[in-house]
């Protein structure tokens, strides 16, 4: 390491540079020098090859010996430390504006109010970094940044790593905002079964279960979904409560509760982490899917028609007392209703889109 450092058209001098002029003009060898000054050579040449911050006991020292003021040897120190922190600090920059190219400042903007900032990267750089409460945007491109991502692959991009890591984190913030109580698994299970009686109450459900959810210690967070995340939702231990984070990624209301429940399977099952679209979470998938529709009734269901029309549907969601479009996403799911049925989900099928308030 040099004793001195060059950036752009700017240098900045360690202390140890200053103190290898005195040694040089002393005539004496470093070994000797170091011997007046109360230190061992070794300690000496470390501080000479700037590898070592001048301490307040070697600037006590060489303010006795050289008569100086202790301060004009911490104010060197002190000014090095600047320059290198404001060189750090422009490399890491550097490095942030990359990874900002695979973020999409707007979704902070126009959900989170951040400040329009038109062709003001480093700005927007600086809105995003302080909004997720993190030290640098490079900190989003690490494999389970805060949370495991449960059936993490290769196939997960760069973009992929970047954009659910920031979900997760924004899920966190809120998560920590919220007073309620620690988990209660036992309170869980009855707010998970109060939540099956809202499938169709789709304008009013998210605050209702919101709040069974927070009497139990389970903090709900729904977000709208962040472009390339790839993320179904996410669940972690917060400070005794657990976040449960959801987004309308696929915007259909079926697909938002199967992904809820998917969640709520893997918080039962004590599996916390981050899910993607993967066969390794079948356990969750299964448990969704039991939760949602229970199999008995549904396997009497399809074995009692071979053709499912609207009224069929509604009969059977009526029954097991369903929102008919997770009935209908079921069946989807289960290529007994053709994807290019557009007649049946128009009719049945309804949308979600995540406000933040």
């Amino acid at each position: 390491m040099s004793n001195y450092i060059e950036y752009n058209d700017t240098i900045a001098f360690h202390p140890g540079y200053y103190l290898k002029e005195l040694v040089d003009d002393s005539g004496l060898t470093q070994e000797d020098f170091a011997k007046r000054l109360g230190t061992t050579p070794k300690n000496l040449s470390i501080l000479i090859r700037g590898e070592q911050s001048l301490s307040i006991d070697i600037a006590t020292k060489l303010s006795r010996m050289l008569g100086t003021t202790i301060a004009y040897w911490l104010n060197l120190q002190q000014a090095y430390d600047e320059k290198l922190a404001e060189i750090q600090s422009e490399e890491e920059l550097k490095r942030e504006r990359e990874v900002f190219k695979l973020i999409d400042y707007k979704y902070f903007r126009d959900h989170f109010k951040l400040p329009d900032l038109p062709c003001r990267v480093d700005e927007q750089i600086k809105c995003v970094r302080e909004f997720l409460s993190i030290s640098s945007l490079t900190v989003l491109e690490e494999k389970n940044l805060a949370v495991n991502f449960r059936s993490y692959s290769e196939n997960l991009s760069r973009s992929n790593t970047v954009n659910a890591n920031a979900m997760v984190q924004i899920g966190i913030n809120q998560t920590i905002k919220m007073e309620i109580p620690k988990y209660n698994k036992k309170k869980f299970e009855k707010a998970v079964s109060f939540a099956l009686t809202q499938t169709g109450n789709h304008s009013g459900f998210l605050p209702v279960i919101k709040e069974a959810f927070g009497e139990a210690g389970v903090a709900l967070v729904a977000l709208p979904n962040l472009k390339n995340s790839g993320i179904n939702g996410a669940t972690k231990r917060v400070d005794g409560k657990i976040m449960l984070m959801v987004n309308d990624r696929k915007h259909y209301a079926d697909t938002f509760w199967f992904t809820l429940f998917h969640e709520i399977g893997h918080i039962l099952n004590g599996d916390l982490g981050v899910s993607f679209h993967d066969e390794a979470e079948d356990e969750a998938d299964r448990y969704a899917r039991m939760k949602l529709i229970p199999q008995e009734p549904y396997e009497q269901f399809i074995k009692q028609h071979g053709f499912y029309d609207e009224s069929v549907i509604c009969q059977f969601a009526r029954e097991i007392d369903r929102d008919p479009g997770i009935v209908l996403g079921r069946l989807l799911r289960d290529k007994l209703v053709s994807e290019t049925d557009m007649r049946l989900k128009n009719a049945l099928r309804h949308t979600y889109s995540v406000v933040i308030s």
